[in-house]
């Protein structure tokens, strides 16, 4: 919880949005991912009534799943939906989510989700998503940032696996080569 500043705390509403002193009241991220590269990919969608929960806003359940949403649309724009992944014998699985939630979310309101792969190792990689707010006339306003770990599991072992060059690439493109700081596979089963 962020203590509010005295003139902050006189603004707090009741209702919907009484967690908030102000519908743009900024947060300070815990950790900034890097910005979203050329490449990256997006998806829009509208804040639906299932998404709010019993605040008037929208639920962190929902934020999770706009971030997968988003990262499974971008795996299978690039070729790796999950029959690609089936024939490769191992898919990618959610190890960590760290979200930075910067402003409310309210039903109606238009977002776009942008995400990208922030830094790919031996068997996971970091995934960075952007979630913003699109007003009518076009301007966007950051509402949360977040940070995935996935990790790259043998589906039949049930244990983590080399990404193949061939997904690197899909996702990479030239930068697709191996990171030499990667600490071994085993390192992803530890607790």
């Amino acid at each position: 919880m962020v203590p509010l500043r005295q003139e902050e705390a006189r603004s707090v509403r009741t209702g919907p949005e009484s967690c908030y002193a102000s519908r743009d009241l900024m947060l300070a991220p815990a950790k900034t991912p890097s910005r979203p590269p050329p490449a990256s990919f997006h998806i829009t969608l509208e804040v639906s009534d299932e998404d709010i929960d019993m605040v008037g806003h929208a639920s962190n359940i929902a934020y999770v799943r706009w971030i997968q949403d988003a990262a499974v649309a971008h795996s299978e724009a690039v070729g790796f939906g999950i029959d690609a992944y089936r024939e490769l014998g191992a898919v990618f699985v959610v190890r960590r989510h760290e979200i930075d939630y910067l402003r409310p979310v309210l039903r109606g309101d238009r977002l776009e989700v942008r995400t990208w792969i922030d830094s790919a190792f031996a068997a996971k990689s970091r995934r960075a998503t952007e979630i913003s707010r699109i007003a009518e006339d076009g301007s966007a306003v950051l509402v949360a940032r977040a940070m995935t770990t996935w990790g790259f599991v043998d589906v039949a072992a049930g244990r983590p696996t080399r990404i193949p060059m061939t997904v690197r690439r899909a996702f990479l493109g030239d930068e697709a080569e191996p990171t030499p700081s990667e600490p071994p596979p085993d390192a992803l089963t530890e607790t």
